[in-house]
């Protein structure tokens, strides 16, 4: 039940959870939409920040305290697209509002829009000239007398950014010209994680959008971090069993005041500010909650964090055979003498020969074209990348590659490496190749 409560709250959070830090930004676009839904008023703005750091939450929010107004829900029409295809956009908690997704270009966004205005009928088999044609007579079906008595229409473009790539940038032009006129109340919020975005708008685009920017910055600081980490742990009041929650939320407070959970949030505050990371830190550690384990300890949090923050590359090296290690130490002695410059496959072939004569080993001893084979098998994996072109006139022993593992990459996963040989590992930690 604990697991299922907490599950629930971290997956609707961004619909219905608390905003923090961004209060100032919610009354902005508040009264930006109010002046639209309730007194006909045509706006445009973008929401910009990083990801996660709440750009859809408060849109949420506002949408939600919009749709509590009995003349907004019943007028209100929403169009929801999203550049980035394949990903679905977030569905209000409430059905009656339609929710899209926009595919690659302005004609399945003219179509999608239709969709969602409910307007396929009303088009039928009528062919338009332009796009703006379309578009237009879109919103004037949706007309109901003057502007007063109009259904006002808001657009909202996910991925924003994405949207500017479209040809000559019809979609958006279209809309920010309607947004401008005093004809159906339209505004247009655009989402984007792009701080350089208008630098990407057409001149003609540009001079019709209003230019009002809400900025979102993740500008809470470590002490409102804590308060969030234990408003988020916490069981609500409605809880089934309330003695239960009343030790849980005791135990959370002690973990707020636990040195070790304030460093293991403290690392975690530092790498990102994004809540959704926290989202995911509390969850792997309400994962281990058992009957046996009820309750939350700080090594469950720390082990959480691990698993976070666990470098992907670094657990393909924990899968790899000894000759592969040795291939990629031997690629880190040539990134250390040669100072980062490009290697190809001879080099490496050379290098790690020197430590086979060097320690005298026959057990490294193959064959160069199984050691060829190892390192294609490294370049499969994308440990190894060519830095150019396969070409006829190269052979394949020649062609310049670059190692996508770091040193500090090398040595934390030969660390964890099972079974790994001393001398391999000397070798790797050794300042200078072997000459």
């Amino acid at each position: 039940q604990v697991q299922k409560t907490l599950r629930e709250r971290f997956c609707h959070h961004y619909a219905t959870g608390k905003l923090f830090g961004i209060e100032r930004q919610y009354r902005h676009l508040l009264e930006l939409l109010k002046r639209t839904t309730v007194h006909g008023e045509s706006n445009s703005a973008l929401i910009i920040g990083p990801r996660g750091s709440g750009k859809t939450a408060l849109l949420n929010h506002v949408l939600k305290e919009l749709t509590e107004m009995k003349e907004v829900r019943e007028n209100l029409l929403e169009v929801h697209l999203n550049g980035n295809e394949g990903e679905l956009p977030v569905l209000h908690e409430k059905n009656h509002f339609l929710s899209g997704l926009l595919q690659t270009n302005d004609k399945v966004a003219l179509k999608e829009i239709t969709r969602q205005l409910q307007l396929e009928n009303v088009v039928g088999d009528k062919v338009f000239g332009s796009f703006a044609e379309n578009l237009t007579f879109l919103l004037e079906a949706l007309r109901k007398g003057d502007r007063t008595s109009s259904c006002p229409v808001l657009f909202i473009l996910d991925e924003f950014d994405l949207f500017v790539h479209h040809k000559n940038q019809t979609l958006l032009y279209n809309l920010f010209d309607i947004s401008q006129s005093a004809q159906t109340p339209v505004t247009v919020i655009g989402l984007t994680c792009r701080q350089d975005i208008l630098e990407l708008l057409e001149k003609r685009v540009k001079s019709r959008f209003s230019h009002r920017q809400i900025y979102l910055m993740n500008s809470f600081d470590f002490k409102q971090y804590i308060r969030i980490f234990k408003e988020q742990l916490s069981l609500p009041a409605e809880f089934p069993d309330e003695s239960f929650a009343q030790k849980w939320n005791n135990n959370v407070q002690h973990l707020s005041e636990d040195k070790t959970v304030k460093d293991t949030l403290q690392n975690l505050f530092h790498y990102t500010k994004d809540l959704r990371s926290l989202h995911l830190l509390l969850m792997l550690a309400v994962s281990n909650v058992t009957v046996r384990h009820p309750l939350i300890t700080a090594s469950d949090l720390q082990e959480a964090s691990k698993q976070i923050r666990m470098d992907s590359k670094a657990n393909i090296v924990h899968g790899l055979s000894v000759l592969e290690i040795c291939l990629i130490i031997a690629m880190k002695h040539l990134n250390d003498v040669y100072e980062g410059e490009p290697f190809n496959f001879q080099m490496v072939y050379n290098e790690f020969q020197k430590f086979i004569q060097r320690k005298a080993h026959c057990m490294y001893n193959f064959e160069k074209p199984v050691v060829m084979k190892a390192f294609e098998h490294l370049l499969q994996l994308e440990l190894v990348k060519p830095i150019e072109r396969p070409s006829v006139r190269v052979q394949r022993e020649y062609l310049l590659m670059k190692l996508v593992l770091d040193n500090n990459q090398i040595m934390d996963a030969l660390q964890a490496y099972p079974n790994c040989p001393t001398d391999v590992k000397q070798w790797a930690a050794s300042s200078l190749s072997w000459l």
